[in-house]
């Protein structure tokens, strides 16, 4: 049975709009991961905005918990149910239905669609909920009902906003498997599985604690889809389900041994951290050093750690998405599309940790013998920093042994990193906006944009706001804020492209009202920020005209577009973008491929964009619904939010993508298109930056005059020639100076003081260490001591081989004659001077510390 289809099909035949799984980076930058179904609804809950229409919504959401305050990594291969990924089966009401629907879906799903045999099932409500308990026991025997309170039935998301009682539904797994002390309904054992909370939203928390009931309560609901397989399969375990089990049984393959569930636990997490590493990397996410990149690289490692631990002594991980894509494909069709990249990227970032964890697993026994019941919290941080060991793969390794780690030694070594790299995680770098934006959905819908087709419109000013977003009559001349138009011509920023900028104009054109700095999209209203000329107030009648500038960035985007094309055409289908900027004066292209580009690859990448510019092909932007679209070839973006009519731009077949910026009508308009740089982003992610139309000129111009000047520089008419000439030059000067270097050394005059060969001199020129080295080769005993001016200082340096001189010693007693102080170790050491008319003198007092000494 697919219960995730059956579960949103039944939804969907009881007026639920279906909502496809929201991506696992949320738009919330107070968040790591989407950790919850009810993630991408939350505005709508909060009330930031009104709700959508149905205001009934159903949702198999992807979720990952595995850093900050919902971390279930500790746990994931030691329990039956703890994992890092997860599907969280979700139906939710927005101020639409409540209890009495909510529940009579659940049990009709559980028991009808499901066919759960209902003398298993049980049902807690919060303990002051009687309008729950009563409307459960028209469906299960009121005895099969139980109360709690608000650990375990109350839910809130935060300190203050919505809240409510919830009710949940549990499987009892039978009292002949489970019969521990825990074992109850509410304890801690395994024997009663909760499969579904229904969470009734009804109050308004203040921040003294007061409860208010709200106008129009919601619901919120959540069932694990791991859960509910293991029921419906019969499994005590989620590991063990159709979920799982393929996964561990490829892994039983590349180990060479059986799987056991008592031992298994490293199979189990190798399972687990497949999907979540398989799914981050194919939404976007890569590896990298800090925020959801460290934990990815964290789960990722950990994974390997543990095939580690079963033998596994190469890269493997990659070897197992395939079959993740034949569980979960058919579902999550982009899982197939990113397959070979995700490998790719997979198998990269395997190879850099199976480099160092032989040594940081030696370095950590060796730790470990000396270690009584506590671990080092310095050696655990070089792990960590050195050989990229996770604190928790360390704190996993030292469970199986029954210790813990220094925590407040390593956070103590780690707070000192963060300082100098200013690494630590906060949040996505975006400030969390709030204002009324909800008012004005309310009061005006969603303002219209004609900026395709138009660079100026007759507009109404609907609202004005400050800064922070908050509604005021007028903006005062040299005040900021932001202003919503009825039309719009202004394009807010998106898919990578700037906002618009440009002014508001007095109707008759004399006089600029304001200048519009930016225009952004919030909650799909699109609003311009603006800086009031003169007085800018609600209702004014302005004629909104667009930057001139907005034809460049309409060059840097098509251009873009056929960048993506030349990258896939040459390189690979794997190929596929990772993030992007295009602006008036350039573009930068974030791209999936595992190496540098060569030069020729990025000559060929240029020629072939500049090549589909020369032939002027037009451009063709059409509406269609997304399934036409991705039948007529166009690259969609993961992540992006298209509606039910998407916008097609393409330029011939050389180019077809979903997207809802700016373009030239002919490539031909895009003119030259220069690569002006290309690096790496994070491991498996490349980048690109470039400049076309007015940009590109002035480079070239910019080059040009660079060349003149060089060429004025060398006083020739052929740079190139002068360069290659300059460079022999500099090549026959170091020979000549490598020339006089031998001469000085083979000035050096020694003497014999019994069988040690001794060497007191003045040279000139030359590296006197290595005049010392040398000396120490070609000799089995030698002392030698050499001065050489520098300036209007002296430098000195001795050395010894098999001699009862120590170097550092001489070369204390003799600089204090030069006024200069220093030493070394015994068998070399310098020192330096300022008097270096006493060079002779001092020369005539080492020879004598040597007769003494030898």
């Amino acid at each position: 049975m697919d219960i995730r289809q059956a579960f949103l099909d039944y939804f969907a035949a009881k007026g639920h709009k279906v909502y496809d799984s929201a991506p696992l980076v949320p738009d919330d930058p107070t968040l790591l991961f989407t950790n919850a179904g009810m993630v991408p609804f939350k505005s709508i809950f909060t009330g930031e905005v009104p709700a959508p229409k149905p205001p009934r919504a159903a949702s198999c959401q992807t979720c990952i918990r595995a850093g900050g305050k919902h971390n279930d990594l500790e746990n994931v291969g030691h329990t039956a149910r703890h994992h890092t990924f997860f599907e969280m089966l979700g139906n939710f009401s927005f101020g639409d239905y409540f209890k009495e629907d909510a529940i009579a879906y659940a049990w009709e799903f559980v028991t009808d669609i499901l066919e759960l045999p209902k003398e298993r099932l049980w049902v807690t409500v919060h303990e002051s909920d009687d309008e729950a308990e009563a409307i459960w026991a028209k469906h299960i025997a009121k005895e099969r009902i139980v109360r709690m309170g608000d650990k375990d039935n109350f839910w809130q998301m935060g300190d203050t906003g919505p809240c409510g009682p919830c009710s949940e539904i549990f499987f009892d797994q039978g009292d002949e498997h489970f019969h521990g002390p825990e074992d109850y309904l509410g304890g801690d054992g395994d024997r009663f599985l909760e499969i579904w909370n229904l969470v009734f939203m009804q109050y308004e928390r203040d921040k003294e604690g007061g409860l208010t009931p709200l106008p129009k309560p919601s619901i919120d609901t959540g069932m694990g889809l791991e859960r509910v397989v293991a029921v419906k399969e019969g499994k005590f375990s989620n590991y063990d389900t159709e979920l799982f089990m393929p996964i561990i049984r490829e892994t039983e393959k590349l180990v060479g041994k059986k799987y056991e569930y008592a031992s298994g636990a490293s199979f189990r997490v190798i399972a687990d951290h497949l999907r979540s590493t398989t799914f981050l990397l194919a939404q976007g996410v890569n590896f990298s050093n800090e925020g959801r990149g460290y934990v990815l690289r964290r789960i990722l490692r950990r994974a390997v750690r543990h095939g580690y631990m079963l033998g596994l002594r190469e890269p493997f991980m990659y070897r197992l998405v395939d079959t993740l894509v034949k569980i979960m494909g058919a579902h999550y069709v982009y899982l197939a599309q990113k397959k070979e990249s995700v490998k790719q990227m997979m198998q990269l970032e395997e190879e850099r940790f199976f480099a160092t964890i032989a040594a940081g697993i030696a370095l950590f026994e060796k730790e470990l013998e000396k270690a009584d019941k506590l671990f080092s919290g310095a050696v655990a941080f070089k792990l960590y920093d050195t050989y990229g060991f996770p604190l928790d793969l360390t704190q996993d390794m030292l469970r199986e042994r029954g210790m813990d780690v220094d925590i407040a030694e390593f956070e103590r070594l780690m707070q000192e990193q963060r300082e100098r790299a200013k690494a630590a995680w906060k949040g996505s770098g975006d400030a969390r906006v709030e204002g009324d934006f909800k008012s004005l959905i309310q009061e005006f819908g969603r303002n219209t944009f004609i900026g395709y087709d138009n660079l100026s419109a007759e507009s109404r000013v609907l609202a004005v706001m400050n800064e922070s977003f908050a509604r005021i009559p007028c903006l005062e001349p040299g005040q900021k804020g932001w202003v919503m138009l009825d039309i719009t011509p202004f394009y807010a920023q998106s898919g990578g492209q700037a906002g618009d900028e440009g002014r508001l104009e007095s109707m008759d054109g004399e006089e600029v009202i304001a200048e519009v700095l930016d225009t952004k999209k919030f909650f799909d209203l699109n609003l311009s920020e603006v800086k009031a000329v003169r007085k800018l107030c609600e209702n004014d009648n302005v004629e909104a005209v667009v930057d001139t500038t907005r034809h460049e960035i309409a060059k840097h985007h098509s251009a873009t577009h056929l960048l993506h094309s030349a990258l896939r055409e040459i390189l690979g289908d794997h190929v596929s973008q990772a993030g992007s900027l295009v602006e008036a004066d350039r573009l930068r292209f974030d791209f999936s491929h595992p190496k540098a580009m060569t030069s020729e690859e990025i000559m060929a990448v240029e020629k072939w964009v500049n090549d589909v510019i020369e032939r002027g092909i037009e451009g063709e932007t059409e509406e269609m619904d997304i399934e036409s679209a991705k039948s007529k070839g166009a690259m969609a973006l993961f992540g992006e939010k298209y509606g039910e009519k998407v916008r097609v731009v393409s330029f011939g077949e050389r180019s077809v993508e979903l997207c809802g910026g700016t373009h030239v009508g002919n490539t031909a308009e895009i003119g030259m298109f220069l690569i002006t740089k290309e690096s790496g982003v994070s491991a498996g992610v490349r980048r690109i930056e470039a400049v076309c139309g007015h940009a590109a000129y002035k480079l070239v111009t910019q080059m040009r005059n660079t060349l003149s000047r060089v060429g004025s520089e060398l006083k020739a008419n052929d740079p190139i020639a002068a360069i290659a000439k300059l460079k022999e030059q500099i090549k026959s000067l170091k020979t000549e100076l490598a020339d006089a270097k031998k001469g000085s050394k083979s000035q050096l005059h020694s003497e014999k003081i019994g069988d040690i060969t001794v060497v007191v001199e003045e040279v000139d020129s030359g590296d006197i260490k290595q005049m010392i080295d040398d000396l120490k080769n070609a000799h089995d005993k030698v002392a030698v001591m050499l001065f050489q001016k520098k300036g209007d200082k002296v430098l000195i340096a001795a050395g010894q081989k098999n001699t009862p001189v120590k170097a550092g010693a001489w070369v204390k007693s003799i600089a204090p004659v030069l006024g200069g102080g220093g030493g070394g170790r015994d068998d070399f050491a310098q020192a330096g001077g300022k008097e270096p008319e006493k060079i002779n003198e001092a020369k005539e007092i080492a020879k004598s510390y040597l007769k003494e000494h030898l």
